[in-house]
């Protein structure tokens, strides 16, 4: 049998509270001890995050879970639990007792991942001394972070709202991800249109279109507007945490107001730092490779990151 390479070789199954899933795990290169644990957000996988991962793993030892319900994992439906924000803060909270116990680990959130960690570490106080600090990709800590018109908030809570429930859910995958539809129409919608126009040439439009296909058919839709409704309705400032954050600001987030952010993370952090992406979305293109997931890393967090 050949020797597998690339994330393969570094992909290996996950198995949490009775729910299959995977885990990558990127060693530490030489001179580096520290520990990144990397919390990827909605519409996933490992694939997916990469060129990121690879890009951390200059900085020490990478971990990164899949999340019940993204990924290809199994969703928290399976064992009779709804993807609520609390439950994440559960299963994050045993994972990190399972693979750190005594180990200090720097933990990296994308968007949801921050605001799962968040409400992880809100729930679990004494967790907090095994981490050296928490990194916000384009994370969020309230509702109001959103920079949406109020008709299209309103529009995106309502939906969410139906599609989480087990009927409209199913008709939403059979009739609207089906690979026929999503490859004729998806690139043509509002959420898409950002993600499209890094598409330079037909094989890369295909690219796109591919992955796109895969990660629709792989996340779990009731679970995706579970949690999206979860965000809308989000309040990570009821509870002060004494963990130092870098939270990166993306110049070109067309999801979050960065002056809302800012705001209510130093409501709900004592210590914040705030780096500047000049990245032109809220995240990389889900084909990036290491050479273009790194801007999302500002200069400023990389020169903090290389000193742990």
């Amino acid at each position: 049998m050949a020797k597998q390479t690339g994330p393969a070789a570094q992909i290996k199954p996950l198995d949490m509270n009775g729910l299959a899933g995977r885990m990558a795990y990127l060693p530490a290169p030489t001179g580096k001890s520290a520990e990144i644990l990397f919390i990827y957000g909605q519409h996933s996988s490992l694939e997916r995050w990469w060129g990121l991962l690879k890009y951390v793993n200059h900085y020490g030892a990478v971990t990164a879970p899949d999340l019940p319900g993204f990924g290809g994992m199994e969703s928290f439906y399976k064992i009779g639990l709804k993807p609520t924000l609390d439950n994440y803060a559960d299963y994050l909270a045993a994972f990190i007792k399972l693979r750190y116990r005594r180990k200090q680990v720097i933990i990296v959130g994308m968007s949801l991942g921050f605001v799962i960690a968040t409400r992880m570490l809100q729930r679990y106080p004494e967790l907090s001394r095994h981490v050296r600090m928490l990194v916000s990709l384009a994370g969020m800590t309230h509702a109001d972070d959103f920079r949406f018109p109020r008709p299209r908030y309103w529009f995106y809570r309502v939906l969410g709202t139906v599609c989480s429930r087990w009927f409209p859910a199913t008709m939403f995958k059979l009739l609207l991800l089906n690979s026929f539809v999503l490859r004729h129409t998806y690139d043509h919608t509002y959420q898409a249109k950002s993600k499209f126009a890094a598409a330079k040439t037909p094989e890369d439009h295909k690219r796109f279109m591919d992955m796109e296909i895969k990660l629709w058919h792989i996340n779990d839709p009731r679970t995706h507007a579970y949690t999206l409704v979860e965000l809308l309705t989000l309040d990570n400032c009821k509870r002060r945490l004494s963990v130092p954050v870098w939270h990166v600001n993306v110049a070109g987030d067309q999801y979050l107001d960065k002056h809302n952010v800012e705001q209510h993370l130093r409501v709900a952090f004592e210590k914040v730092r705030i780096a500047e992406s000049k990245q032109k979305n809220h995240a990389p293109s889900i084909i990036a490779n290491e050479q273009e997931a790194a801007p999302l890393i500002p200069y400023k967090l990389r020169r903090v990151m290389a000193r742990l």
